[in-house]
């Protein structure tokens, strides 16, 4: 599925509010959105949340033989997985350029800045090594997946532990967690990824852009630092040019926001290490927030029955009393009359007192005393000229009489 393109309107308000200094959720144009680092109950699994960008890394490992040029070294290999989930145009099974540029990116700053001791995987030189697999996977994509996919990776890898290994002679022996604690890797330091988006030729610059904000800057810096002040990649993508007191200002902006959020990511280590160190509650579902729409957990509310009763009792008093309180005060009042429970009448209220006429009274009277007879019909084959006559004085006495066509003839006959 393609991308859904911003309209011309879009592309001219986002780029009128970044020269005014303002953006479109709120931020000052050197401000970080809200972020959040969780982990799951197995080692080596984190969840970043950038805002709405979201990232999941997953860290395995296994054994393996070391190549050939370095013997004595194990091996780091960084995947990384932009589902269909995270977004419409996202392609399963297909690299896009954002999926190179991303994958690329990962492994030059961690791979070639050597934050992870590779030589502390080797179990048997030029035998066996450990090889490390990091699996990033985009959950959400909202902007900036670059620095997102940088924090996870490096979180997880400082999370994960590998299994302890014992080697006696050709036989080498991997130990289980309840056997022997398990092993974390040796991280020297931690490279973050930190994106600066330029636009009208570097004019104005914005720190984690969003996603409407990357369609319409015109270029990219990524810059990945630790918190040493050293830079381990530098790239520019993007139709600009840029001076170099600008490559200096986005450095010392870098140093300022990988030192925080390298001191979170230290907290949210030390807090799940607290945590699984005295037996407490740790995972995804436990750092879920529960105040929201989404979430199905809610505290029950304790309810005393007693008192429920007592209540419905109290107000069935209540309406009981409210009810024969309307009947007395509506009983003095002359104007309105009290038929029945739930219904009453304006004015005198009863039955219709309107007058009858006497001669209306009496054919009421004569209808109700007479008992109903039945018309007396002609026998089978009797089709004489006398039947209509009969018939039609039969019912007359109780009926009306016929007034069709052949009867008003058979009588102005009979006249004649």
């Amino acid at each position: 599925m393609r991308e859904t393109p911003l309209s011309n309107c879009e592309r001219e308000f986002i780029k009128k509010a970044i020269a005014e200094k303002r953006r479109i959720d709120g931020r000052q144009a050197f401000d970080y959105r809200n972020l959040k680092i969780s982990f799951g109950i197995d080692r080596g699994c984190c969840q970043v949340e950038l805002g709405d960008t979201r990232v999941m890394a997953q860290v395995s490992c296994q054994i393996a033989e070391p190549k050939q040029a370095r013997p004595a070294d194990g091996t780091l290999f960084i995947n990384v997985e932009l589902s269909p989930m995270a977004c419409p145009s996202f392609e399963a099974g297909r690299m896009s350029d954002m999926f190179v540029e991303i994958n690329r990116l990962l492994e030059r700053c961690l791979k070639e800045s050597r934050c992870l001791d590779t030589e502390s995987l080797c179990i048997v030189a030029g035998e066996k090594v450990w090889e490390v697999r990091v699996d990033v996977h985009v959950l959400n994509h909202d902007g900036n997946l670059i620095d997102g996919c940088s924090i996870a990776a490096i979180t997880a890898l400082s999370h994960f532990r590998r299994p302890d290994v014992t080697v006696s002679g050709d036989e080498i022996t991997i130990h289980s967690a309840e056997e022997r604690d398990p092993v974390p890797l040796s991280v020297h330091h931690m490279p973050i990824c930190v994106s600066f988006a330029f636009y009208e030729q570097g004019k104005y610059l914005l720190v984690d852009p969003l996603d409407r904000e990357e369609k319409v800057m015109d270029g990219r810096m990524v810059i990945g630092m630790n918190k040493h002040r050293e830079i381990c990649t530098l790239q520019i993508t993007g139709q600009m040019l840029l001076l170099k007191d600008q490559v200096l200002r986005c450095s010392n902006i870098a140093v300022v926001k990988v030192a925080e959020i390298t001191e979170l990511i230290h907290k949210a280590l030390e807090n799940d290490r607290q945590e699984r160190a005295k037996g407490g509650k740790f995972g995804f579902a436990e750092s879920t927030s529960t105040d929201k729409v989404t979430s199905n957990q809610s505290t029950a509310d304790p309810v005393d029955m007693e008192t429920v009763q007592e209540q419905i009792k109290s107000a069935a008093l209540q309406a009981a009393e409210s009810d024969s309180d309307v009947i007395t005060t509506d009983e003095e009042d002359e104007s309105v009359v009290i038929l029945d429970k739930g219904v009453g009448g304006i004015g005198l209220g009863g039955r219709s007192t309107w007058g009858m006429d006497d001669a209306m009274e009496e054919l009421q009277e004569e209808q109700t005393k007479q008992p109903a007879t039945k018309p007396v019909l002609p026998a089978a084959g009797d089709l004489g000229g006398s039947s209509e006559e009969e018939m039609t004085h039969t019912l007359g006495e109780e009926l009306t009489p016929l007034t069709s066509k052949k009867a008003n003839r058979k009588r102005k006959k009979q006249k004649s």
